[in-house]
Formats: C-alpha cells, sequence, structure tokens
C-alpha cells in the first residue's frame, strides 16, 4: 500500500462523501495535516462514524504529532489513539484502526512511567497482531512490530525479571523478530522510509554496520512521503557520515 497513508476505498461511503475522502487522502499526500484533518472532519459528519475515517484521523494526528513540538506532542498522540479507538469500535474488522492505536500508543509510552509502559506493551502487541492478522500486508503494522521488536531487544534479563516482579511481565521477542518483522515491512512497501531507517537504526545497534550503512543510504534515496520523513533523512545522512560511508 506504500503506506496506509493513500488509500482509496471505493464505495465505502456516498459519492459525494468519497470525493471529500479523496480530498483528504490527496491533502495528506501533500503534507497539508491541517487541510487534510478539516477535510476528514467534514466528511466525518455525514458519514455515520465510519471506521474508514476515524483511523485516517488517527493517522492525521500521529503524523501531527510526529513533528510538533514536544509539549504538543502527547496530547496529539492521545487524539489520535481516541480517533482508532472509535475507529475500531465502529468496524473492528479494519487492520487500519488497530495500526494506527498502537502507533499512538507505542509514542505515548514515551511519556509514561515504567508501568505503564509495561502495560501498554502488552495492548501495543496485541493490536500489532491483530491489525496483521487482519490484513497480511499490512506495513504499517509490521514496521511498528519491528520497532516494538528493537526495544524488547534493549530490555536485559535482569530488567524484565524485575518488570516481572515489580511491574507485570514483558512481552517475549527481541532483535530477530524485528529484523523479520521490519524485512517484511519492506517487501511489502520498499518505497517506504520509516521502514528502512528502523531497519538501519537495528543494524547499528547490532553493529551490522555495512548493512546500515546500505539502509540509511536507501532512506536518503527514498521520496518523503509523511513530513517526519524528512527529519529521519536528516538522521539517516549523519549516521551514514558517523559510519564512515562519506
Amino acid at each position: 500500500m506504500v503506506l496506509a497513508c493513500v488509500l482509496f476505498v471505493a464505495g465505502a461511503l456516498m459519492p459525494s462523501s468519497f470525493s471529500s475522502l479523496e480530498r483528504g487522502d490527496d491533502e495528506f499526500a501533500r503534507r497539508n495535516y491541517p487541510l487534510a484533518l478539516a477535510v476528514y472532519d467534514s466528511v466525518l459528519t455525514t458519514s455515520s462514524d465510519s471506521a474508514i475515517v476515524l483511523w485516517r484521523l488517527a493517522r492525521v494526528y500521529v503524523c501531527l504529532a510526529d513533528v510538533a513540538p514536544e509539549g504538543q506532542q502527547l496530547d496529539l498522540y492521545r487524539r489520535a489513539e481516541a480517533f482508532a479507538v472509535r475507529s475500531i469500535a465502529a468496524d473492528s474488522t479494519k487492520s487500519e484502526g488497530h495500526s494506527w492505536r498502537a502507533a499512538a500508543l507505542g509514542n505515548m509510552a514515551v511519556f509514561e512511567g515504567s508501568k505503564t509502559k509495561v502495560r501498554l506493551c502488552t495492548v501495543i502487541k496485541h493490536e500489532l497482531e491483530r491489525a496483521i492478522e487482519l490484513n497480511p500486508r499490512d506495513d504499517i503494522a509490521f514496521s511498528i512490530l519491528g520497532s516494538f521488536y528493537t526495544a524488547l531487544g534493549n530490555v536485559s534479563w535482569l530488567e524484565r525479571q524485575l518488570a516481572a516482579l515489580l511491574l507485570g511481565d514483558l512481552p517475549e521477542g527481541g532483535y530477530d523478530e524485528s529484523e523479520r518483522a521490519l524485512r517484511q515491512a519492506i517487501a511489502l512497501a520498499p518505497l517506504v522510509i520509516r521502514h528502512h531507517f528502523e531497519l538501519g537504526t537495528l543494524y547499528k545497534e547490532l553493529e551490522r554496520n555495512a548493512e546500515a550503512l546500505e539502509e540509511f543510504r536507501q532512506v536518503l534515496s527514498l521520496p518523503v512521503l509523511l513530513a517526519s520523513d524528512a527529519t529521519r533523512q536528516l538522521s539517516a545522512a549523519r549516521l551514514v557520515k558517523d559510519l564512515g560511508g562519506e
């Protein structure tokens, strides 16, 4: 799907609403998130709480939050999660509602304490597994799952034991699962910067520097699809230099 960012779902809405949905998708693809948000909001008023509009609203809020000042991010991620929950309630068989809920929760976890982080881990993993079950071609779900497992790979055995004792069990998984998920995301959507950047980050952490360089160079060669991709490209350029690629 080159990203859940450019889906057009024919026949799911009345023709006038679908036309507006397309306009929202066009503005999203142009990275004009405020206007996309306004268009989707207008569609929502006439679409009976349609799941396909609600997950798009969740997606916009995640993308807005990704490039917002730090003090504004948590509120935007919370709004994204709320729309994703509504999308799931409207139609739980749409994978995107689950994917974008996981995206929102993963970012919200950064702002939370240890106990809440552990609780959110279980929810995030459940949402991603459900998204992939519903749509095995959901590259966003695989990409976020890869990042999720990379984070778990950073948790030592001792930290896991302490978490289990004090906070609750963490999900199983780590670097191997991360690589598999990210490679699957790339196989499904090879032009998406995030997938390559996250795989490059994993390889750098594993000191597989030649492979990391390959992924970061790929990041620099790909088109910017999301506003946050520009930041990833800046980071990739620095990492290529740090790894001796220039």
